[in-house]
């Protein structure tokens, strides 16, 4: 998967999978399976760091994770997490922090928003930079929409959303997330955008998805969003083989003589 690739999955209604990875260990996962790219989310804010919002990550955290994910998925297309306010704080800093994670070894950008910084948009697209735009519930502005909400419920909700939507197409956006909106919202963007749309929390009709690979796999404690899935009951599976090993300890059947080294 590269940059070209998007535009003709779009046109072939070949739908895009996208899970989100922050470690080396599940990248080597990831990229020995079918998932066509990774996002370096900053949801390793809560996910990896136990947060309770995605605002506390910071720009050099961002790129260490990248560089993990990078070490671990060599061939994947990997979309970087541009943090809280790292998009809001003037072209040079907005700037320092595109270097950062695409030095990291990111392939693209994702910037949540696009009103008031439509140009600083351009400014990395023009600098070489594929950028990923991210509407509805943008989880760096949870205080300003009053928690994680449904966004694009009412009409003019919705026809914002459209307009911001076509903005991000217009500044360069190569592809849009669109979280937690209607799926009638987020099919009528899709059909009125050239670039693809990745859904998550947005219905079937969008060109792509993305899960939280933790939710994916049930390693998640807690509230369950409605439109997550487990695909395995990952949390069940790590405690019963942590305590079959702390069983064997116990009971000296951990080492067993062929894991052992003679003197």
């Amino acid at each position: 998967m590269n940059i070209l690739n998007f535009p003709e999955r779009k046109k072939d209604h070949d739908p895009i999978v996208m899970v989100t990875c922050y470690d080396y260990t599940m990248a080597r996962i990831v990229a020995d399976s079918d998932i066509d790219m990774i996002l370096v989310g900053d949801s390793a804010a809560m996910v990896v760091h136990g947060h309770d919002s995605t605002l506390p990550i910071s720009v050099d955290e961002m790129a260490m994770h990248v560089r993990a994910v990078r070490r671990g998925a060599p061939d994947t297309f990997i979309v970087a997490d541009l943090p809280f306010l790292a998009a809001r704080k003037g072209l040079e800093n907005v700037m320092n922090a595109v270097e950062a994670v695409m030095k990291a070894g990111a392939s693209a950008v994702k910037i949540e928003g696009i009103d008031g910084q439509a140009d600083l948009v351009r400014h990395i697209v023009e600098s070489g930079v594929p950028v990923m735009g991210h509407l509805g519930l943008t989880p760096q502005a949870v205080n300003q929409l009053g928690g994680f909400r449904v966004q694009g419920r009412s009409e003019d909700d919705r026809a914002r959303l459209m307009r911001e939507a076509r903005e991000c197409q217009a500044a360069g956006c190569f592809a849009l997330v669109l979280e937690c909106v209607p799926e009638s919202l987020a099919e009528d963007i899709t059909r009125a955008l050239e670039i693809v749309t990745i859904g998550i929390g947005a219905g079937d009709r969008t060109d792509g998805q993305v899960l939280v690979l933790q939710d994916l796999l049930g390693l998640t404690l807690g509230f369950k969003p409605k439109f997550v899935r487990n695909y395995l009951d990952g949390r069940s599976l790590v405690r019963d083989a942590l305590n079959q090993y702390a069983a064997d300890v116990r009971e000296g059947a951990f080492p067993a003589p062929g894991e052992r080294y003679a003197g």
